[in-house]
C-alpha cells in the first residue's frame, strides 16, 4: 500500500528523569482520523482451549483467545476464517491488556469498529444476518 510518514521529534534533554520514564521512551501519537465510537468488543482470558489448561497471566494467549472469539462471530455473518483474519489484519481494531491483576487470569479485548462495515454486525435479538461474501481470501 502506498502511504508516506510524517515524522517530528523533540528532545528534551534531561527528559527520562524529568518525567519518571527510566528505561524506554515514551510517544505522542498524532490526531489519527476517523475517530470511531461505536465497537463490538471482543474478550479473551489466558487460558488454553485445546487442553483446557489454565496459563497464568499470558496476556499473549488472553489476546489471542479475543482474536479468535472475533474471527468465530464475523465467521456468522458469512466472512470466512481467512476473510475474518484478513479484515482484523486491516481494520482499525483497538487491542487492549484489560486486566492482569486478577491472577491467575490476564484478559485482553479487541476492539471492532462497528462503522466499517456495510451491514450491521452489532448483536441483536434477532441473531445475525449471513451474507455470501464472496470467495476472495480462499486458503487452499
Amino acid at each position: 500500500m502506498g502511504g508516506f510518514i510524517d515524522f517530528h521529534v523533540d528532545l528534551i534533554k534531561g527528559g527520562m528523569e524529568t518525567y519518571g520514564v527510566t528505561t524506554n521512551p515514551i510517544l505522542m501519537p498524532g490526531n489519527v482520523e476517523p475517530r470511531y465510537s461505536e465497537f463490538v468488543t471482543f474478550i479473551g482470558i489466558g487460558v488454553d482451549h485445546t487442553t483446557d489448561t489454565q496459563l497464568y497471566n499470558d496476556a499473549t494467549v488472553a489476546y489471542r483467545n479475543a482474536c479468535l472469539n472475533a474471527v468465530s462471530y464475523l465467521e456468522k455473518f458469512g466472512y470466512s476464517g481467512p476473510q475474518a483474519y484478513l479484515l482484523l489484519g486491516s481494520a482499525p481494531i483497538e487491542g487492549r491488556v484489560s486486566g492482569v491483576v486478577d491472577i491467575p487470569n490476564a484478559c485482553c479485548s479487541l476492539y471492532l469498529p462497528t462503522a466499517i462495515f456495510d451491514d450491521d454486525i452489532r448483536p441483536s435479538a434477532s441473531g445475525p444476518v449471513w451474507k455470501d461474501r464472496g470467495s476472495c481470501a480462499v486458503s487452499s
